[in-house]
């Protein structure tokens, strides 16, 4: 177990099923699963705060820890956090065994750093089309983010692709390098309707005054028809 990784204490053979779960999360306790690395699956819960703390770090869902599961210590990050789609409230995790020095498929969020001063100026905005890149990486290696400085962004230079940044040392990633991450535009002005003048406003009313005065003759004239019969 490496000293310098936070520790999450599990506990194990817990009752399964929907409500069960339910009495367990009543108690701040989380569900949860061990499983990776050729092992049998391990059914777990966990301290919900304890694990909202370690997430708390600047790698966030790619945080490294270690899951003491009764004495038996496992080198894990979560893979997942399953959320009740209503409440919006976690309830269940899955823990992904790691070996820390192999490296695993792993999302890592790109940030956008800079002011594009220039295009800004050209009432530009700059827009992200990319926020991860999945990429390979040794579990002890993951980097928070990746950079990507927008700083020379202007309309002449209007994209940067994948290629502007730089991965670190044994980070790799088979996406295209001219995947266009973030873009330079200006946006569309939606041109509200024009006003009609006073005159054709009060023309259209007098319409309308006109139209109404035959309606209510029409009425009367309804009326009078019923008295006939």
């Amino acid at each position: 177990m490496s000293t310098d990784q936070p520790v999450v204490e599990a506990t194990t053979n817990r009752e399964l099923g929907t409500r069960p779960s339910r009495r367990l999360r009543r108690t701040g306790q989380l569900p949860g699963v061990v499983y990776g690395m050729g092992k049998d699956p391990v059914t777990v819960s966990v301290a919900y705060n304890d694990l909202r703390d370690v997430l708390k770090a600047e790698s966030g869902l790619n945080t490294v820890f270690t899951l003491d599961v009764a004495g038996d210590h496992e080198t894990v990050l979560v893979r997942e956090l399953q959320r009740d789609v209503i409440k919006s409230v976690v309830t269940h995790a899955d823990f992904l065994r790691v070996d820390p020095n192999k490296p695993i498929e792993i999302e890592v969020p790109i940030v956008l750093v800079g002011e594009a001063e220039e295009a800004a100026q050209e009432g530009a905005v700059i827009e992200q089309r990319e926020l991860v890149l999945t990429v390979m990486v040794a579990p002890n290696a993951i980097p928070d983010q990746l950079d990507l400085d927008i700083s020379a962004m202007s309309l002449e230079n209007d994209s940067l692709t994948l290629a502007a940044i730089s991965l670190p040392a044994g980070v790799v990633t088979e996406v295209d390098p001219e995947t266009v991450i973030a873009v330079a535009s200006v946006p569309q002005v939606i041109e509200e309707p024009v006003e009609e003048d006073a005159e054709a406003a009060e023309g259209e009313e007098g319409e309308d005054g006109e139209g109404s005065e035959d309606g209510e003759g029409s009425d009367d004239a309804s009326d009078a028809s019923d008295e006939e019969e």
